[in-house]
């Protein structure tokens, strides 16, 4: 079983005493007693992220937001800082499996920001990831099971909020499909897409959950 902690790099910098720029980056941190060996690869992993997230926002983001800023006299009009917040959420933690994910939101000006999205599903007994394949052991065309159960989802879904789809999302979630977006639950698997890669912005990242069970 593992227990998180959670750390936290943040700051808001500035041009001219003018916050231009902030970011919080939340990391997990785990202890387990499956393995102490696991745990600290595993957190080794998640703080080089961070500090690369870290270093990322100083030397790309915030220039940018300097070149920005830099223009407007007086404050007018008005600087909204620009942002980048990366938050994470663990969505299963039984025995010596932990799956979470990362939800990277960025806002450099513009009508709205965008979020990307990763996601690890850990085994705490070797350190190491688990792929979605290893779910589907017997099904060597499980990707197929998983679309048309995706289709089916968005059919349904389709029925109560028309166009909150793209109308060719049945070739789209195939083409846009990517074995590593995927978190687990405890009543199954959830396969989630990125902005715009089936449906508009306004659908946010679309989920499908799948549960265990195995396909014929």
């Amino acid at each position: 079983m593992q227990t998180i902690f959670q750390k936290l790099l943040e700051n808001a910098m500035t041009y001219h005493d003018m916050p231009v720029f902030i970011y919080k980056i939340y990391y997990p941190c785990f202890t387990t007693t499956c393995s102490a060996a696991a745990a600290e690869s595993i957190n080794r992993h998640y703080t080089e992220n961070a500090l690369a997230a870290e270093t990322h926002c100083r030397t790309v983001l915030y220039p940018q937001a300097v070149e920005t800023a830099r223009y407007i006299v007086d404050k007018k009009p008005p600087f909204n800082s620009y942002t980048f917040d990366s938050v994470y959420q663990v969505t299963y933690n039984q025995n010596c499996v932990t799956s979470l994910y990362f939800d990277s939101y960025t806002f450099m000006g513009g009508a709205h920001g965008a979020t990307f999205r990763n996601s690890d599903t850990w085994d705490f007994s070797t350190g190491s990831r688990m792929a979605l394949k290893d779910f589907y052991p017997h099904g060597a065309s499980f990707t197929e099971y998983l679309f048309i159960n995706i289709e089916q989802q968005i059919a349904e879904r389709l029925k109560t909020t028309p166009g909150s789809y793209f109308d060719n999302y049945a070739q789209l979630l195939r083409d846009n499909f990517h074995p590593e977006n995927y978190f687990l639950k405890p009543e199954g698997i959830v396969i989630y897409y990125q902005q715009y890669d089936i449906a508009p912005y306004s659908t946010g990242l679309p989920e499908f959950l799948i549960p265990f069970s195995r396909p014929e």
